[in-house]
């Protein structure tokens, strides 16, 4: 029998199934995995722009003499919450590399998560940087433009699926979300340049890079929570079918 043949016998032809889109896991890893680790991505990037002056605070009531709030969330690494800064970072590199839900967004995830590691341990520039510390400072912001610029990748590209009608809304959310990651990423770097607003309590730049990584953040657990609710989906109409089948005899 010939692979026309074999087709034709299920009711699909091969030359659909060449143009049938990817979806779901295609490497191996089940849906409760990609579910947690979608969770972990988007946990951190809601929790972190919070976290890091919250703790700060925490940090000056406790005697330490800190800035409660740096410049940009990376100057986080010279407070006395570089720990969570560089912990939440490497973690987010491990749930990023460690994500295998198809062959495309294997590349997308293993690239923002070496990139994120690249991040946490390569640190902005400080004050008064040297020429060293400037080169690394350097490649702390090429670092952060790639992870973002991955990770807004996954919004505009793999989270949505066009050929779905009933996720039009779904799709949306994700292609706005996706162009606000990179629309806040590029008045970041507008803002880092021109340090506009650098003297104030809560700097544009540090906002700018909130707001980028809070719409990732958003976007990962909305993601979770889509792929949960289609296995339920997915196990409660095998359960409806069975139970709809007359008894034997």
């Amino acid at each position: 029998m010939t692979s026309e043949d074999s087709g034709s016998a299920t009711g699909v032809s091969s030359t659909e199934r060449r143009q049938r889109p990817t979806i779901g896991p295609q490497v191996g890893q089940d849906t409760r995995t990609v579910q947690r680790l979608r969770l972990g991505v988007g946990i951190i990037g809601i929790l972190l722009p919070v976290a890091l002056p919250l703790g700060n605070w925490i940090f000056v009531q406790l005697g330490h003499r800190t800035e409660i709030l740096p410049a940009s969330m990376s100057g986080a690494y010279y407070t006395s919450t570089r720990n969570i800064f560089v912990g939440s970072l490497c973690a987010l590199g491990v749930f990023l590399i460690g994500y295998r839900y198809n062959r495309r967004d294997d590349f997308w995830s293993t690239l923002a998560g070496v990139f994120a590691i690249g991040v946490a341990l390569f640190p902005t520039a400080p004050r008064g940087a040297t020429e060293f510390q400037s080169t690394i400072g350097a490649l702390h912001l090429i670092f952060a433009g790639v992870l973002l610029s991955a990770l807004a990748m996954f919004c505009l590209w793999s989270f949505r699926d066009p050929a779905i009608s009933a996720k039009r809304t779904v799709n949306r959310s994700y292609l706005i979300t996706g162009v606000l990651i990179l629309l806040f990423l590029a008045l970041s770097v507008v803002a880092g340049v021109t340090r506009w607003g650098e003297d104030w309590t809560i700097t544009p730049l540090y906002i700018c890079e909130s707001l980028s990584v809070w719409a990732f953040g958003a976007a990962w657990i909305g993601a979770a929570v889509e792929i949960g609710a289609l296995q339920r989906t997915r196990t409660v109409l095998p359960r409806r079918a069975s139970s709809a089948q007359p008894a034997a005899g």
